[in-house]
């Protein structure tokens, strides 16, 4: 399990908050134009008026960290990221909440999995107090983007890290920009949670032990859309893939983990496969394990086979299936499809543990249950 890593404390964030340069949008959205966006903005399709950028150099670390008018980046075509792909990045949601403040979900989390992102593509480590105070800054720059509270809107927020030296040669850059940009977004299911099929794919795999599946890297989402227009062809909205091994365990999909129920009401186990070297630490995937236990249910974490999936589906033993991540939060499975044949899972329709499960982290977020494990950080207070 993830954990909570150590962060900074506030006044620390505060102080790293306090050098960052600002410099205003010359012509942001106008309010008029910016409400209708948020009212309808769909998922990745609009961005606000500013982003953060905080570059790394050898010799010097990191510096000049600003918030700056959202807008183009140039690039040398020698640019290293364009010839050897080092470049991670994270996702995660601020909220606004009843009280007016505006918050995000477990941002400690996403700060540390993008140190060790960096550390597996042998890129700078950049601190989790900057990390943070790089949120914060963008958010509070853009705070008329974020949606009203009480519904499932948010404000999205993509930190992302490229290297930027300018020569060829297979070799870590000397250089880097971290940057951050935010997007409205809507409801992911914008008629109500509906299932999705699954293609269970066997031509393909995600990631092999001591690869780079464990970091949050766009290599990996890069080799997934191929296997995912596969998964199209039948039908299906998302990718599951088995080990690189022996082709035979439950990896995870294509930007979900995946978990299992077994069984029903008092007796309902949650089964999610194990961290096993290959698959992605997702932060909601954690959470879920915390409130499954909340919930009374049996929670395991351990391999589960493909041919398990498909005989337990077929029999009744799994009674539900759902994946999660950062952007639906939790997505029930309706069927799995795959070269020999398909089966339906509960029915086709989203079960109760699914439903509530979704419910107490939803309601977590939108900051109208209590956040019993400190879950939630402040990004800019009510008052501002």
């Amino acid at each position: 399990m993830l954990g909570r890593p150590t962060v900074a404390p506030p006044s620390t964030v505060s102080a790293m908050s306090a050098q960052f340069t600002r410099t205003p949008h010359p012509a942001p959205v106008p309010a008029d134009r910016r409400a209708e966006i948020v009212a309808d903005p769909g998922f990745g399709r609009y961005f606000t008026d500013h982003m953060v950028t905080i570059r790394w150099t050898s010799g010097s670390g990191w510096h000049d960290p600003a918030v700056v008018p959202y807008g183009p980046l140039t690039f040398d075509p020698a640019t290293m990221v364009l010839h050897y792909g080092q470049e991670i990045f994270e996702g995660l949601k601020a909220y606004r909440q009843p009280d007016g403040s505006i918050a995000s979900f477990r941002p400690d989390a996403n700060a540390a999995r993008f140190r060790a992102s960096a550390a597996r593509m042998a890129m700078a480590e950049l601190p989790d107090e900057l990390f943070l105070a790089s949120l914060s800054e963008l958010v509070g720059a853009d705070r008329e983007w974020v949606p009203p509270a009480g519904g499932e809107e948010s404000l999205y927020l993509r930190p992302f890290m490229i290297a930027t030296e300018v020569g060829l040669g297979v070799r870590p850059s000397a250089e880097y920009l971290y940057a951050v940009i935010a997007s409205p977004a809507g409801p992911y299911f914008s008629g109500g949670v509906k299932p999705v099929d699954v293609w269970l794919s066997t031509d393909y795999t995600r990631s092999a032990l001591g690869g780079t599946g464990t970091a949050k890297c766009g290599g990996n989402y890069a080799a997934s859309l191929l296997p995912q227009a596969q998964g199209a062809e039948h039908g299906c909205a998302q990718v599951a893939y088995l080990d690189a091994e022996e082709r035979t365990w439950i990896d995870e999909m294509g930007s979900n983990n995946l978990f299992f129920v077994y069984g029903s009401g008092d007796d309902a186990e949650v089964v999610t496969p194990s961290l096993t070297g290959s698959i992605l630490a997702g932060v909601t995937r954690d959470s879920l394990l915390v409130l499954a236990k909340e919930l009374g249910c049996q929670v395991t974490e351990r391999r589960v086979s493909g041919q398990e999936w498909l005989e337990g589906a077929a029999d009744g033993r799994i009674t539900e299936v759902f994946g999660c991540g950062t952007a639906a939060v939790i997505t029930p499975i309706g069927g799995v499809k795959h070269n020999e044949g398909a089966v339906e899972i509960g029915g086709g329709q989203p079960g109760p543990i699914t439903l509530k499960l979704r419910e107490l982290l939803t309601d977590i977020q939108r900051g109208t249950a209590p956040d019993t494990h400190s879950w939630m950080r402040t990004l800019v207070p009510a008052s501002s």
